[in-house]
């Protein structure tokens, strides 16, 4: 007979006379005749309450089943007489797939996220894990069905890389040389005897492929790992991590805003539509005002300030930052949550950035001294998104790649796609661990990832 999941079985609009369920014990009630088990298989948050009486097959089996085992039940959905659930299973048939051992670690009702981590191939079993796991697959379709929707093609940047995107070096290597004997030339690594013949690392980031696919299919985008050697243990930092970045062609700064906006907004709502129970855990155990803050974002326009009148509204802030700011200086989370939470209550995006804290291939505005960058700002998060118009005039991109003291050599394709057919493009990069983060309230990166890799880091 074939195994029903519990989603389905809670769904079930009759009794069903004979049907399987197969799942792990989530709590046992003992009573003389009866033995009361909540059975749970990842597919929902809910449990599905199943009675073993003393004549089901298997039944001199149940001392064995414990909290965490893996059982196989055949029996009768029924209705259920008990408050709070419309159907339970009454079982004719236990059968034990999978014992577990008394010290199962996730006996007691609640543990600290801390803990947790130490234990991430078992921390899915949780109800607070398993609702994570759930909201992040179903949110990774609503991304690709957006992004379907308003035309865009799915395109796959490579993993290993010889460019830095954003020029900053924290990039891991990739390399076959032998690290015990490694073979040198003038003193240094000879990257020559490597893979590739010359250095290369893990992406930051699949912008610039996905530039070039742009500039020949018009709207794609990119949903797919990226690493940063980063030392850093902030709650919102990663080695690994997940980005969504689109690009298009034929746009500027303002489709950019347009995009980004609208892709947040629509995914929140497509959660709420389709993840509401599991959203509901989080609301009520993790941030009470998480659904408040949700419909917040839903409610009006994102507000769009430049980046010197952000400037210019920190600076007059009734309070004192950690972090002084003025013009020239970039917005520190600090910064980008009192714009969100206190001043304007609200989503912001702050666009026109000065020149000398962007990356070079931002489109320099005509006033000479800022770029058409722009940053998506949520509560409780900060910077969600971080985004661009792109330098698509080939002079202006040569100049800042030489004041930037960047190998002009190895960005010949880049600026191949300015002497070919170039046009206006424009495009962004979405965390999507930090979207989680926004959607669940968790408020560590680490908890919205399965396996996190941070420095020091690496359980497996």
């Amino acid at each position: 007979m074939k195994n029903i999941r519990v989603a389905d079985v809670l769904l079930s609009e009759s009794e069903v006379p004979s049907l399987v369920v197969q799942g792990w014990v989530r709590t046992k009630r003992e009573s003389k005749e009866f033995v009361f088990l909540e059975i749970n298989d990842g597919s929902c948050l809910k449990n599905l309450q199943a009675i073993v009486d003393a004549g089901a097959e298997g039944f001199g089996l149940m001392e064995k089943v414990g909290t965490g085992a893996a059982v196989r039940l055949e029996g009768a959905l029924v209705e259920s007489p008990g408050q709070g659930q419309k159907w339970e299973l009454k079982a004719h048939s236990l059968e034990i797939l999978g014992e577990a051992d008394p010290s199962y670690p996730l006996q007691k009702k609640r543990h600290t996220d801390e803990y947790l981590r130490t234990i991430a191939h078992l921390r899915p079993r949780t109800n607070k894990f398993g609702a994570l796991n759930r909201i992040r697959a179903e949110l990774s379709y609503g991304v690709h069905r957006f992004f379907h929707e308003q035309g865009f093609f799915h395109v796959h940047a490579p993993i290993i890389t010889g460019s830095d995107c954003e020029g900053a070096g924290e990039m891991f290597q990739v390399t076959t040389l032998n690290l015990s004997d490694v073979p040198k030339k003038g003193g240094k690594a000879d990257f020559d005897q490597d893979f590739f013949g010359k250095e290369a690392s893990l992406t930051v980031s699949g912008q610039l492929a996905a530039e070039n696919l742009a500039c020949a299919l018009g709207r794609v985008y990119t949903f797919g790992p990226t690493f940063r050697a980063e030392n850093s243990n902030t709650p919102k930092h990663a080695a690994e991590f997940w980005m969504i970045e689109p690009e298009m062609a034929f746009a500027d700064l303002s489709d950019n805003m347009d995009l980004g906006e609208s892709c947040i907004k629509w995914l929140i709502t497509y959660l709420l539509d389709n993840c509401r129970d599991d959203l509901d855990l989080f609301a009520n155990f993790v941030d009470k005002t998480l659904l408040a803050t949700l419909d917040n974002i839903l409610a009006k326009p994102f507000v769009r300030l430049p980046y010197e009148e952000a400037v210019g509204i920190l600076r007059k802030a009734p309070r004192n930052f950690e972090f002084p700011v003025d013009f020239g200086t970039d917005l520190q989370t600090e910064h980008e949550r009192y714009l969100t939470e206190e001043h304007f209550k609200q989503p912001v995006i702050v666009f026109d950035y000065p020149k000398e804290i962007k990356a070079f291939y931002m489109r320099l505005n005509d006033d000479g001294r800022t770029v058409g960058a722009m940053d998506v700002l949520v509560p409780r998060i900060g910077e969600l998104i971080g985004g661009s118009a792109r330098e698509e005039r080939l002079d202006v991109l040569e100049r800042r790649i030489e004041e930037l003291g960047l190998p002009k050599e190895e960005y010949w394709w880049y600026l191949d796609l300015r002497r070919f057919g170039t046009v206006p493009h424009a495009g962004f990069g979405m965390g999507f661990e930090r979207l989680l983060m926004l959607v669940t309230g968790i408020a560590n990166i680490r908890d919205v990832i399965p396996f996190p890799r941070t420095p020091r880091h690496l359980e497996f």
